[in-house]
């Protein structure tokens, strides 16, 4: 797994051992952050079920201006901060141990607000949708935002309450969707 474009491309990234991650393939990132490059110039990055850091990573990269890396697991946690040192994108995201439902509403108290979020939970269990309601009642997405959830086709998270699709794409067996917030704030 490697950075796809922007100033940390090809780097490689590591993966943590026996961590239950699943991380997003190159040709699914590259067309995910394909079609969000035209919003990523200064950008404020969540990172949700952020496994490897692959998604926040590749957003820095690409010219987000900050990433916020939201991980329960700490071997992953862990392999996020190193391959934030890694592709010398550390100083411009921080890291939280945490569940990651939990910490959208966190991070809504602390006033936090993001142009874009990308969730890749675990897929089969319902989570994309439980995490884009999450994202669409906590009030972090800033006026304008995009939220990509990605998992497999059959995890398609339907219509969602504060949220407008905007995209669907499939690559496989795994699946991409896009929102927005409905009405634009």
């Amino acid at each position: 797994m490697r950075v796809t474009a922007g100033v940390a491309k090809g780097t490689r990234l590591r993966t943590a051992a026996r961590a239950a991650t699943r991380p997003t393939s190159d040709m699914v990132k590259e067309a995910v952050f394909n079609a969000l490059t035209p919003r990523l110039e200064g950008a404020r990055v969540l990172d949700l079920f952020a496994g490897t850091g692959g998604l926040g990573i590749e957003a820095l990269s690409r010219g987000a201006q900050d990433a916020v890396f939201v991980e329960r697991d700490p071997r992953s946690a862990a392999v996020i901060r190193e391959n934030l040192r890694t592709a010398r994108l550390e100083a411009r995201a921080s890291v939280r141990r945490a569940n990651a439902l939990t910490a959208v509403a966190a991070l809504a108290r602390e006033g936090e607000r993001f142009d874009v979020v990308v969730l890749d939970p675990p897929y089969g269990q319902g989570l994309q949708a439980r995490a884009l309601e999450a994202v669409a009642a906590s009030g972090v997405l800033a006026e304008g935002a995009v939220a990509v959830a990605e998992g497999h086709w059959r995890d398609d998270p339907g219509e969602i309450a504060g949220l407008r699709r905007t995209r669907t794409a499939r690559y496989g067996e795994t699946g991409v969707w896009f929102y927005e917030p409905d009405g634009g704030a």
